[in-house]
């Protein structure tokens, strides 16, 4: 199984890590440089850790765990209006962003009140276009129990919730955090710190689950090679929204139009085959966006 780490350090001889990378079978994921610093997210086999870590220390860098990079999230709340969680939610979105992932904060168009509150098919739709999904449900106890469960019940996304009282176990979810109740402020406290550190901690364990699941059949190849060769298309380069590739566990979104670009990116050559004919590539219902889902070995011998 691959392991995610952010190196931060110099740019001084940078190539001997990237060339150390590659020969222990994994790939770097993203670079950031500021005049002489980086910063490199890489992926690599777990056992090949005390190696890039010995590296590092030769380099005078630092290596960090980043156990959610190379994944994209979604924190959905019933409503962002103040009548739920707006400052919970915004709180755990930020935390998960300092373990790597990338997040999305999302509201569901008829979540205030327990009667009401539902999800539409297109709501559906969107979330399971992420890695996983965190619910953040509120006060009432009865209310998550008889209603609000209902939201995600049919997900195939793992969900973590995370709610106010405290409930022994909710069904259809792969996690559940208690003790994150309304605010009208932020999450400062020590208490409410920690609170923050047990979500991040649930989900990641959310994520090495499903990462291993995908080790038992693996993919054709990781979606940071497909990224690096996306990332020569003149339309991504061009592209001035942030993070115009973003990685998920199985595959990538590309933030260009499906319409136009769909046989473009599908001619991409990987290790001598289309990427049309080692994924499947559709349209993000975010709009403006192309969804990449890499297809596994096992699917692409058999094709």
């Amino acid at each position: 199984m691959y392991e995610v780490l952010l190196f931060d350090g110099g740019v001084y001889k940078i190539n001997e890590l990237y060339e150390l990378i590659e020969d222990v079978g994994g790939f770097v994921i993203q670079k950031t440089q500021v005049q002489v610093q980086i910063t490199v997210t890489l992926a690599i086999p777990e056992e090949e850790r005390p190696a890039i870590e010995a590296k590092t220390v030769e380099l005078g860098g630092k290596l960090i765990d980043v156990p959610l990079a190379g994944t994209e999230i979604a924190v959905v709340a019933p409503t962002l209006g103040r009548h739920h969680m707006p400052h919970p939610t915004c709180d755990i979105a930020e935390q998960l962003r300092r373990a790597g992932a990338i997040t999305v904060v999302m509201g569901l168009a008829r979540g205030k009140g327990r009667r009401t509150a539902q999800i539409s098919a297109d709501e559906k739709a969107v979330i399971e276009e992420y890695d996983a999904a965190v619910f953040v449900l509120g006060n009432f106890k009865d209310c998550i129990l008889e209603h609000k469960v209902k939201l995600f019940e049919d997900l195939e996304v793992p969900v973590v919730a995370v709610c106010g009282p405290e409930i022994d176990d909710l069904p259809s979810c792969e996690g559940l955090v208690c003790g994150v109740g309304r605010k009208v402020e932020r999450m400062r406290r020590e208490e409410e710190i920690h609170k923050l550190e047990e979500v991040g901690t649930t989900i990641e364990e959310v994520v090495r689950q499903k990462r291993k699941e995908l080790d038992e059949d693996p993919l054709f190849v990781h979606p940071a090679e497909i990224k690096d060769r996306i990332a020569e298309l003149e339309e991504v380069q061009r592209s001035l929204r942030p993070a115009p590739i973003v990685l998920h566990l199985d595959g990538l979104r590309v933030k260009i139009p499906y319409a136009e670009w769909k046989d473009q990116i599908a001619a991409v050559e990987v290790y001598g085959r289309r990427l049309g004919d080692i994924a499947d590539i559709s349209d993000s219902r975010l709009g403006g966006s192309t969804l990449i889902r890499i297809k596994t070995r096992a699917e692409v011998e058999s094709g």
